[in-house]
C-alpha cells in the first residue's frame, strides 16, 4: 500500500496526457482527412476492434495474474515458460482471426455500407498480430507490477502513431486514400509499440523459457470467461457502425453524406462527451478499494457513504461540462473542426453525459462488489434500447437518433445499476434529490453561457468566447452547487487522500 497513492497518480497522469494528445489527433485527422474519409475508417475499425478484443481483453490480465504469482513464488522458470506459452497461444488466435478475414472478404465487403471499408480492415490486420505479441508483454509488465513500463509503452504508441499520420496523410488526396494511410499510421504504431514494448520486458529481467503445455489449460480457461464478456460488449460499436449509416441512406442520403454524418458524430462530437469519464476513471480508481475493503469488513453504512459520495460526485463532473457544452457547443466545432454540425450535435448530446456519469461510476462500485457480470448484463440491456432507437428514430431525427439512443442506454442501465447496488447491499443511496437538483442548475447556468458566448462573439475571437463562455458556464455551476450544497468537492478529497495516506503514515512510525 505504501506506493497506491503514487501508482494511480501516475497511471492517471499517463492517461491524461494520452487522452489529450489522442483528443488533439483526432482534431487534426478531422480537419486534414475530412468527415467522409474519418467515417469510413470508424466503421473499419469498429470491426477491427472486435478481433482486436478476442487477443487482448482476456489474456493480459490472466497473465499479470499467473506472472504475479510466480513473482511471490519465484519461480522464474514458470513464468518465463507462461510468457513463451501465452505467445504461442496469442499468435495463432490473431493469425486466424487474420484468415478468417482474407478468406470471407466477400462477406465482410457485403456487411460494410461502403464496400471501401474492407481494404481499410485489411490495411489494419498487420497490427492484429503486432498488438498479440504487445499485449502478452504488458500483461507480464503489469504482473511485475511495473506500472511505469506500462504506460510508457502507452504513450509511445500514441506519440508513434500521431508522428507517421502527419507524415502521410494529406488534404489534397482522396477519402479513401486518407483512409488508408490513417490505418497504416495505426499498424505501423502497432509494430513499433510491439518490439518497444518487448524490449521493455526484456530489459526489466524479463526471460522466456520453454512452452508449457500445463500451463496453457489454466491460461484458457481463465481468460476465455473475461474474453467473452468483453468481446460481446465489443459487438455494440460495429453493430452501430453498420446500422447508423443504412439507416441515414434509407431516408435518402447518400452513401458519401451517410459516412461523413457518421465520421462527424463518432470522430468529433463523441470525444468530447467521453472527456468527464477521465476524471470519473481517476475517481473510480480512488474509491473502488475502499468499496472492496468495507465489503471484506461487511461494513454496509460505509459502503452507503462511500457509494453516494462517489456517485453524486460523478454527477457533478459530468453535469460540470454541460451548461459550456450548451452554451459554447456550436462555437466550439467551428473552432476545433471547422464543422457546424459536430457543434450543434454537441449541444444536443451534452444531456447524455449526466447519466452516462452514474453508469460509469455504479459499474465500478458493481466490480468492486463482484458483480461484473450482472453489471454487463445491465449493459447489454440498455444496449438494445439504444439498437431500437437507432433504427427507428432517423427518419424523425436524423443522426441525432444516435445521440438518443445513447442517452435512452445511458439512462436505462443507470437505474439497473442502481437499484442492483442497493439491493445487493441493502442501502438506500438517495440520489433522487442530487439529481434534480443539478438538472435544475444546469438550465440557468446554460442560459447564461450562451447569452455570454453570443455577446462576445461580436467583440473578441472564437477561442476566447468559448474560455469566457465555458468558464461563466462552469463558474456559475459550481457556484450554484457549492450554495446549495448540492456536492461537497473538498470533503470528497479529504476523503480519498486520508484513504492512500493512513497505511504509508503508519507504517512510517513503525
Amino acid at each position: 500500500m505504501k506506493s497506491l497513492f503514487k501508482t494511480v497518480a501516475l497511471i492517471t497522469f499517463f492517461s491524461i496526457l494520452t487522452r489529450i494528445l489522442g483528443f488533439f489527433f483526432r482534431i487534426y485527422l478531422s480537419r486534414t482527412i475530412g468527415a467522409e474519409s474519418l467515417g469510413m475508417y470508424q466503421v473499419a475499425s469498429s470491426i477491427f476492434m472486435v478481433l482486436l478484443t478476442v487477443v487482448s481483453s482476456g489474456i493480459p490480465l490472466i497473465i499479470s495474474r499467473m506472472s504475479a504469482g510466480y513473482r511471490v513464488k519465484k519461480d522464474g522458470k514458470s513464468e518465463g515458460a507462461l510468457v513463451s506459452t501465452a505467445l504461442i497461444f496469442a499468435l495463432v488466435i490473431s493469425g486466424v482471426l487474420c484468415g478468417v478475414v482474407f478468406l470471407f472478404k466477400s462477406l465482410f465487403s457485403s456487411l460494410f455500407t461502403d464496400a471501401r471499408c474492407v481494404e481499410i480492415l485489411i490495411v489494419l490486420l498487420p497490427s492484429l498480430i503486432a498488438s498479440s505479441v504487445y499485449c502478452v508483454c504488458r500483461g507480464a509488465l503489469w504482473g511485475q507490477g511495473n506500472y511505469f513500463a506500462l504506460c510508457v509503452s502507452e504513450l509511445y504508441e500514441q506519440v508513434l502513431r500521431i508522428f507517421i499520420c502527419v507524415l502521410i496523410v494529406g488534404s489534397s488526396l482522396s477519402a479513401i486514400e486518407n483512409a488508408l494511410n490513417v490505418a497504416w499510421s495505426l499498424t505501423f504504431a502497432c509494430i513499433g509499440s510491439m518490439i518497444f514494448v518487448v524490449l521493455l520486458y526484456f530489459y526489466y529481467g524479463g526471460k522466456m523459457k520453454k512452452p508449457s503445455r500445463k500451463i496453457l489449460k489454466p491460461l484458457i480457461k481463465e481468460s476465455s470467461p473475461i474474453t467473452a464478456i468483453r468481446i460481446a460488449g465489443s459487438f455494440v460499436q460495429p453493430l452501430i457502425a453498420l446500422i447508423i449509416p443504412a439507416r441515414m441512406m434509407a431516408i435518402g442520403y447518400t452513401q458519401s453524406q451517410a459516412m461523413s454524418l457518421y465520421g462527424i458524430a463518432v470522430g468529433m462530437t463523441l470525444p468530447l462527451l467521453f472527456v468527464p469519464n477521465t476524471v470519473i476513471g481517476s475517481l473510480s480508481t480512488a474509491i473502488v478499494p475502499d468499496i472492496s475493503t468495507a465489503v471484506a469488513k461487511n461494513d454496509y453504512g460505509h459502503i452507503e457513504n462511500r457509494a453516494r459520495t462517489s456517485i453524486v460526485f460523478a454527477l457533478f463532473v459530468s453535469a460540470l461540462f454541460i451548461p459550456a457544452y450548451m452554451g459554447v457547443g456550436e462555437l466550439t466545432g467551428v473552432f476545433l473542426y471547422d464543422n457546424v454540425l459536430s457543434g450543434t450535435l454537441l449541444q444536443t448530446a451534452a444531456w447524455v453525459m449526466l447519466p452516462m456519469g452514474i453508469t460509469n461510476i455504479s459499474s465500478a462500485l458493481l466490480n468492486s462488489l463482484g458483480l461484473e457480470v450482472k453489471s454487463f448484463v445491465n449493459y447489454l440491456i440498455g444496449a438494445i434500447f439504444m439498437f431500437v432507437a437507432i433504427w427507428f428514430l432517423p427518419g424523425l431525427v436524423g443522426i441525432n437518433s444516435l445521440v438518443w439512443g445513447m442517452g435512452v442506454s445511458a439512462v436505462v442501465t443507470a437505474i439497473l445499476n442502481v437499484r442492483m447496488l442497493q439491493k445487493k447491499t441493502k442501502i438506500k443511496l438517495k440520489l433522487f434529490k442530487p439529481i434534480l437538483m443539478i438538472s435544475l442548475l444546469i438550465l440557468p447556468c446554460s442560459a447564461l453561457s450562451a447569452f455570454v458566448t453570443s455577446l462576445c462573439r461580436h467583440f473578441f475571437p472564437n477561442f476566447i468566447s468559448i474560455c469566457l463562455g465555458g468558464f461563466v458556464a462552469v463558474a456559475s455551476f459550481a457556484l450554484l452547487c457549492a450554495v446549495f450544497n448540492v456536492v461537497d468537492v473538498h470533503s470528497f478529497w479529504i476523503m480519498a487522500k486520508k484513504r492512500f495516506a493512513r497505511k504509508p503514515k503508519a507504517q512510517a512510525k513503525a
